[in-house]
């Protein structure tokens, strides 16, 4: 498998902003078919013109923790262009920094409907609709801080959604094995978005802490996007796991820190 998009249709979950409009881009600028889903008609319609692709993208709004709703955008997207050969679960969201107690349980609720809950409706929408369809198709689950089993004070609900998305990906290879419908992980590491910055919210001393750190293993979405982009259109074998900060780049990364001054985050103002 080539590449390139090759007119392949990829719904994109969480395509409005962050990581999944970079996606998006990065996925029309390789000629492929692309539909977004945000949370409000607004965002939606703000990203399809930001994307400017014509009848190259669409979009729909949807709640991914509503199995109903998932399955609307899937329709939506066979209705467009005919079939889907590509679905990434990439919407998520966090809470702000604090302890386990000092969690608002409705931060609490919403963080795993949409980070766990809606990655089992958009993987069982998906694996139903690809196996129905000839030459299935690929799913990618959006790892993150915790996926591989990171402890870090304050993010515990996060952290833990994430480990149930690596779980439940892991699971799923399993149940698809020997199946036209083939499953992988998505592993951006640390990139400066507003979900990044939003744990720090009421917390600028700890930003002020961590923003050494981002600043050495982080990166901006136009970095990475590219790469993941890549990595997916190109994988052939179910369970591969596009990774960009792997243990060998972040080791050198701190051994060149004090050669290398960056600053993400005045570079994004």
């Amino acid at each position: 498998m080539s590449s390139g998009g090759d007119g392949r249709v990829v719904v994109v979950t969480g395509g409005t902003r962050g990581i999944g409009l970079g996606i998006a881009r990065e996925l029309l600028g390789r000629g492929a078919r692309v539909v977004v889903c945000g949370r409000t008609p607004a965002s939606v319609r703000d990203a399809v013109a930001t994307l400017g692709s014509g009848d190259q993208v669409t979009g729909l709004a949807a709640d991914v923790a509503d199995r109903a709703s998932v399955q609307a955008l899937w329709d939506h997207a066979v209705g467009t262009f005919g079939r889907v050969d590509v679905w990434i679960n990439n919407a998520g969201v966090s809470t702000a920094r604090a302890p386990l107690e000092s969690a608002d349980p409705g931060e609490v609720d919403t963080v795993f409907a949409i980070n766990v809950h809606g990655v089992i409706n958009g993987c069982s929408v998906a694996v139903e609709g690809m196996g129905a369809q000839p030459g299935g198709g690929w799913i990618w689950n959006m790892e993150g801080l915790g996926s591989g089993g990171q402890i870090q004070p304050g993010v515990a609900v996060y952290g833990a959604s994430k480990r149930a998305v690596t779980y439940l990906t892991e699971a799923l290879i399993k149940e698809q094995k020997g199946t036209d419908v083939k499953i992988g992980f998505l592993s951006p590491g640390i990139v400066v978005t507003d979900l990044l910055v939003g744990d720090y919210a009421g917390d600028p001393e700890g930003f002020a802490k961590a923003r050494r750190i981002f600043n050495i293993l982080g990166d901006r979405v136009e970095t990475v996007t590219p790469y993941l982009v890549d990595g997916l259109l190109k994988a052939s074998k179910s369970g591969t796991r596009v990774a960009w900060l792997t243990t060998t780049k972040a080791a050198t990364r701190f051994l060149t820190a004090g050669f290398k001054k960056r600053d993400l985050f005045a570079e994004s103002a």
